[in-house]
């Protein structure tokens, strides 16, 4: 997957696609450990299948210097996706070679998306000694912005611990402007049509009381080897609550939030 992002960051596609998503978190090295098969960006070009099958297959052609791998524009399929209502976008399937060894690539072009504060230049991690892409990508504010608005969407009915999991080690890992971070979730929200609740019922002592759940959690933990996390859910539904709860508040009272995060936390004025 990297060999691609580096052919579509030296071609002239380059600036109209922002990564997000697993990949995006490995730049923070976070999820390191978690499998991902397919890559995830936001597009600022027509919400187009045949017009997003031909940049993908000009980005295959791309020339750069040998690494390996030679990808097959005649594999290129796209077909429209509505991920669960949540955004509608293109998927992108195509295969290539790594000498004798078939890889099977996926890409997940979604549209309409604020990215606030705007995107940012990364170099991507690479695991080769090859030359990194350079590429757009998302802001951790937009990352953690997108995924409080997947838990109040789902509310009670939440299995997404991925979700849970980034959002904590985010929290644990970096400082926070509260202005910033509430923009991110305002636009976010605006975007997606969703208000702003007070209390998610995914951050509730009822979310992390479920059996279910906490099952759901350590079997997270353990398939991804994710072992710095805590092993109980009501630990991280209680630092997401600290974290994401006073955000929420004001935006739902329809205040300013001028707190600062100092990781680990808490809030704090400045």
């Amino acid at each position: 997957m990297e060999r691609f992002l580096f052919r579509l960051s030296v071609s002239p596609h380059g600036e109209r696609f922002v990564l997000k998503g697993a990949l995006m978190l490995a730049t923070w090295e976070i999820s390191l450990t978690r499998p991902t098969s397919d890559i995830d960006l936001l597009g600022n070009v027509a919400n187009d299948v045949d017009r997003i099958v031909t940049i993908v297959k000009e980005v295959c052609r791309q020339e750069v210097e040998p690494d390996g791998l030679e990808f097959n524009t005649d594999t290129v399929m796209g077909a429209r996706i509505a991920e669960e209502a949540e955004y509608e976008g293109v998927r992108v399937r195509f295969r290539g070679n790594l000498g004798t060894a078939r890889v099977s690539m996926q890409i997940d072009v979604g549209f309409g998306d604020a990215v606030v504060p705007a995107p940012v230049m990364v170099v991507y991690p690479t695991l080769l000694d090859l030359p990194a892409p350079r590429v757009r990508a998302y802001t951790r504010e937009s990352v953690i912005a997108e995924k409080f608005h997947t838990m109040v969407r789902r509310g009670i009915l939440n299995s997404r611990m991925r979700d849970f999991f980034d959002v904590w080690s985010l929290s644990r890992r970096f400082d926070f402007d509260g202005g910033v971070l509430a923009a991110a979730i305002r636009e976010t929200f605006a975007r997606r049509g969703q208000d702003f609740v007070l209390r998610p019922a995914a951050l509730t002592d009822e979310f992390a009381a479920d059996l279910s759940k906490a099952a759901q959690w350590r079997g997270f933990l353990r398939k991804n080897l994710l072992w710095e996390a805590p092993s109980e859910l009501k630990e991280v539904i209680q630092a997401l609550s600290d974290f994401l709860g006073p955000v929420a508040e004001a935006l739902h009272e329809g205040r300013e939030f001028r707190s600062r995060w100092r990781a680990p936390g808490p809030w704090s004025e400045e």
